[in-house]
Parts: structure tokens; sequence; C-alpha cells
């Protein structure tokens, strides 16, 4: 019988981010344990949208957010490959999937982001989503606030 063996998986942080339009956000996700990403490939889209690719150090940036999404590049021998969003329009408002790929091994971690009602700040609602090479999925919500959320299959 064999297995699948995961070197890694990703994490979010449980704690929702509160910024207001025109300021920076982070959507945070890291690999567990502390792994060098600096050579993986890491995506991150919005929806479907492959928003920005960092291959071979290398970056690739959709139209429309060139110069507003970068990864911290110094951390990436630390395992952070969160995304830094600058200059928060209400048009960023949606889910953001982070996707690591590793020779065979691919994980994805799911973020939504949303502008909280009444204050003009951004919430973000981390979900984590761990996905193995046999297609087993595990998914957890982590969320402060009670916001209604559809987690589907992917």
């Amino acid at each position: 019988m064999s297995r699948v063996k995961n070197d890694f998986q990703l994490t979010t942080a449980e704690d929702n981010e509160r910024v207001g339009p025109g300021h920076d956000v982070t959507l945070h996700c890291h690999l567990s344990p502390k792994t060098s990403a600096v050579v993986m490939t890491i995506r991150w889209f919005k929806g479907t949208e492959c928003i920005y690719l960092y291959k071979n150090g290398q970056v690739t940036e959709s139209v429309g957010y060139e110069g507003r999404v970068s990864l911290i590049t110094p951390e990436l021998e630390g395992g952070n490959v969160s995304l830094r969003l600058r200059d928060f329009r209400r048009s960023d408002v949606g889910r953001y999937r982070c996707q690591v790929v590793h020779g065979e091994q691919k994980e994805e971690a799911a973020v939504g982001l949303e502008v909280a009602s009444g204050k003009g700040s951004v919430n973000t609602v981390h979900v984590n989503i761990h996905l193995s090479n046999n297609n087993n999925q595990s998914v957890s919500l982590y969320s402060t606030r009670l916001l209604p959320h559809v987690v589907r299959s992917l």
C-alpha cells in the first residue's frame, strides 16, 4: 500500500485583519512546518484569475494588480508566502487562494477579503484547505465574526 507524504501544509492566521480603503493589507499564509519556499512555485488567485505568480525567482502580476501585490521575499526562506496587497480598493473584495507547488505536492489555502459593514474597513476570513495527491481534503474554517460562508469542493 502506498502512502502520500506531505512535506508541508499551508496555514493561515485565525484573527481577522482590518484596514480601510486606500491602505495595505496582508493575506497571511505560511508553510508548516517552516520550510523554505524560495524554490517553490507560488500562485495567488482572486476567484479563478491568477493575480500573482512566483516561479524560479521570477514574478508575474495580473493586469490591475501590477505594483500592488507582492510576497515578502526576504521571508520566503522561513516559509512565509503571504501576499501583500497595497492600496486596497472595493474591487479587491473577494475570495483569494494561495497555491504552493513543490515537486508532486500541491497545497492550497483560501482567504476571503471583504469590507466590514458600516466601518469602511476590511475583514479577512481565513479558510485552511489542505489537498493531498490522493484527493483527500480537510477543511477548517476560522472566524472571529459570524459571517455567511459557503465552502465548496475544489
